[in-house]
């Protein structure tokens, strides 16, 4: 009877930290929940921003102001082109991880946030390059705003990939049956991609 009682308490110690690790149990996961709920609170802050901006312009007779240099195409068109594919190429880092690749995880997150940074690089040297300043006129102010609140966001994204590399560094940390860190940094990711090309849109093409 005792040998029983002891296989039954290992057995429910072992069920208990199972679902520890696979962040399940006998109550759903709300983390993801948690993260949706964030990143929908951060497209408010952005959808403030855009309508802003596009108030700006419907009630400027001139827009942008006369005497502001054109915006270059060709390098926010390139760093559009990195920044997208680097959705792609996270994803195939979530696959990995849902397959038991740690090492595959690692690859594709590492090439994202290497991606992440090109990017964050060809911004900056767009404005050192640009020919007006922040405080020139309305347009160069929201554009600044704008594009430097979303680099924000990929710096604070760059870090949660550097998080999510450093945390797989310890055994069994990620799983097919434990991977909130990775799901939750590329949905973030996901979401910086979609606001780039809003903000792409309406600043450099509508």
């Amino acid at each position: 009877m005792q040998g029983s009682t002891v296989d039954t308490s290992q057995t429910a110690m072992a069920v208990s930290q199972h679902a520890e690790a696979s962040g399940h149990g006998d109550h759903p996961d709300h983390r993801i929940f948690g993260v949706y709920v964030f990143l929908l609170a951060e497209s408010m802050i952005f959808l403030g921003l855009f309508a802003a901006y596009l108030t700006f312009r419907a009630v400027a007779d001139v827009w942008p102001p006369q005497g502001t240099p054109e915006l270059e195409l060709l390098l926010p068109t390139a760093n559009t082109i990195i920044l997208v594919s680097s959705s792609f190429v996270m994803n195939r880092g979530n696959q990995a991880i849902r397959q038991n690749d740690v090492a595959g995880m690692r690859k594709w997150f590492a090439i994202t946030a290497l991606m992440g940074a090109v990017f964050l690089l060809g911004q900056g040297y767009e404005y050192f390059t640009n020919e007006f300043s922040l405080t020139d006129n309305l347009f160069t102010s929201t554009f600044y705003v704008l594009t430097g609140f979303h680099g924000l966001h990929v710096t604070f994204g760059l870090g949660l990939i550097a998080v999510v590399l450093l945390r797989s560094l310890k055994s069994g940390r990620y799983t097919n049956e434990s991977h909130f860190g990775p799901e939750a940094a590329e949905l973030y990711w996901h979401f910086v991609d979609i606001v780039w090309i809003v903000l792409f849109t309406i600043l450099y093409l509508f």
